[in-house]
């Protein structure tokens, strides 16, 4: 089967697509044959060496598609259940083993494409919202990179929650997308002064949560736009690590900021479960729509990540064996 594998850390030009042997699922493990593979920025920092892996390895951590065979003791799962997984490395590929207590099933009401190109993300949004900060009613909610992949659906979930949503993105045509999804006030972080417009729309009071997967570049102006208590939820850093700062700055407001893994938040079976439903449930509702952007053939995955990267993309990417 054709595979997406890496030697060496460095740009998007270390990915080789390579043909290997496909895997046998072993006791407890289920065969997946791919019908999509998600895109996330994690798997850029995984092939960069921000977050370490043994070399060589394989890469991505999402997909969907039909379970092909399953191990000993598998009693979650039979063959021809349509299934997705995230957080088991080695998604770019044709096929792939993983554990059966780490997939979850896709309701019929929902595609393999929609599926493969939501979970992660989707699941991310979904924990950033309901446990790692509870947006509610008329809380003020500042959303970066809200043209991307993740911030489409923190920007209509929040709203589905019943908060003031305050996006940014760099370009009008990904402010508009922002407005388009319910965001009530559009930022360009390109070239506007991001927290002096929250003082603005705020009245000066700030907002009680930021959402900021962009780090080093909005990390100041996320700080200066919380209000009293407010959280500042650093998920991502897609310009970069966040710069150190001492923690007395967080006295000024009595701020708090905390720096998320989403799977801490979906660690056991029953929390996978609990997340997969919530987000499905909103998907099937019509109260969140995935855009998938752009796809790419499997094999040309160094041409996404350069998409990617490049900031190039809108929505969710798929790889397509």
């Amino acid at each position: 089967m054709l595979a997406i594998r890496f030697a060496r850390t460095g740009g998007p030009e270390v990915l080789e697509a390579v043909q290997v042997d496909i895997p046998s699922p072993a006791a407890g493990q289920i065969l997946v044959r791919h019908q999509a593979v998600g895109l996330n920025y994690i798997d850029t920092y995984h092939r960069s060496g921000l977050y370490p892996l043994k070399l060589p390895s394989g890469i991505g951590l999402e997909a969907a598609g039909v379970v092909e065979a399953i191990g000993d003791g598998v009693t979650r799962f039979q063959v021809g259940d349509r299934v997705a997984y995230n957080g088991t490395m080695g998604a770019y590929a044709e096929a792939a083993v993983v554990p059966a207590e780490r997939a979850v099933k896709v309701p019929d009401s929902v595609s393999l494409e929609t599926a493969a190109a939501v979970l992660l993300k989707g699941m991310t949004a979904e924990f950033l919202v309901r446990r790692c900060f509870h947006v509610k009613q008329g809380d003020r909610v500042l959303v970066h990179a809200a043209a991307g992949g993740v911030g489409q659906i923190l920007v209509q979930w929040c709203k589905v929650l019943g908060a003031t949503v305050i996006a940014t993105a760099g370009g009008e045509g990904k402010l508009a997308l922002a407005r388009q999804l319910g965001a009530d006030h559009a930022i360009d972080y390109s070239h506007e002064d991001v927290a002096a417009r929250i003082t603005e729309i705020s009245g000066g009071k700030g907002v009680a949560v930021v959402y900021d997967g962009v780090g080093k570049d909005t990390w100041e102006a996320s700080f200066k736009s919380l209000a009293r208590r407010g959280v500042l939820v650093t998920f991502g850093n897609a310009s970069g690590p966040v710069p150190p700062f001492a923690p007395l700055e967080l006295s000024a407001k009595s701020l708090f900021v905390t720096r998320p893994r989403l799977f801490d938040y979906i660690a056991t079976t029953e929390e996978l479960d609990e997340s997969a439903e919530a987000l499905f449930g909103v998907l099937a509702a019509g109260a969140v729509k995935i855009d998938i952007g752009q796809t790419f053939p499997l094999s040309e995955a160094r041409a996404a990540h350069e998409a990617l990267e490049g900031r190039k993309t809108t929505g969710a990417t798929l790889l397509i064996p």
